[in-house]
């Protein structure tokens, strides 16, 4: 085995995926859940940013697959939830 190919193999975790939405999307707030029994294969994710005023939910969400394209080779399912400031309520 190569070690190029093993080191991708890298377990994907809610803490991970937060913290590189939260830094590129300049998210007010995010909350991602693992939805696979801490497998890392299935996730669901709430992001609230600024950047996403006025944008379609379309181009929401393919800022967050952007974001992670490298974790989503890894992930089967990913449920986003992607809010304007203006329309989140706590």
């Amino acid at each position: 085995a190569s070690a190029g190919d093993k080191d991708s193999l890298q377990r994907i975790t809610e803490s991970t995926l937060k913290e590189k939405i939260q830094v590129a999307l300049q998210a007010q707030f995010v909350k991602v859940e693992d939805l696979s029994d801490g497998c890392g294969s299935k996730f669901s994710a709430l992001v609230v940013s600024p950047l996403f005023e006025g944008q379609p939910l379309i181009e929401r969400q393919r800022s967050v697959y952007t974001v992670l394209e490298s974790e989503m080779k890894l992930i089967h399912a990913l449920t986003l939830k992607c809010l304007a400031p203006s329309q989140y309520q706590p």
